[in-house]
């Protein structure tokens, strides 16, 4: 039977996969929309948002109104030099508060990961995270309904 395509398509959910994938205290993710592959992320079930390491970002608007982030991503502690250049939809402005309890006012940009058989959309904050060890943190909304984590393990998704 051929799907109706007027229904939301559910390759590569937990839907589809069959459940929710277990995941390790620190994976691989991949962005679908940028061209980045296989980057670190640390898993931080006691944060709200996911959070990216930031070389810089420049915030634009379009003749439509709507903002979009020029954003240089060093995600490569060894090569700090070495410096890509993505673009996203800003979805809103937020105030986050860092570990040490200091606000501070961040944009959130949209785009869609992959992490092991699942692509989720997810929304993250861009940050300044020079000399931590990790250059993303995945929160729980961007894992909420997809994953459960296993804090014994890391890397459960290698192949």
């Amino acid at each position: 039977m051929a799907r109706d395509s007027s229904e939301p398509s559910t390759a590569g959910t937990a839907d589809a996969v069959g459940r929710p994938v277990t995941i390790g205290r620190r994976e691989f993710v991949s962005f679908v929309d940028w061209p980045v592959r296989r980057i670190r992320v640390k898993i931080d079930t006691g944060a709200f948002t996911s959070a990216l390491d930031t070389a810089g970002y420049e915030l634009m608007e379009n003749g439509a109104g709507q903002r979009t982030a020029r954003v240089r991503l060093a995600l490569n502690p060894k090569k700090p030099r070495r410096v890509i250049e993505v673009e996203a939809p800003v979805t809103r402005m937020a105030l986050v508060r860092s570990s040490a309890g200091v606000p501070e006012q961040r944009p959130v940009i949209a785009t869609t990961i992959r992490l092991g058989p699942i692509e989720k959309r997810i929304e993250i904050t861009l940050a300044r995270r020079t000399g931590m060890r990790v250059r993303m943190l995945l929160g729980r909304q961007a894992l909420s309904g997809d994953f459960l984590v296993d804090v014994g393990h890391k890397y459960l998704l290698r192949s």
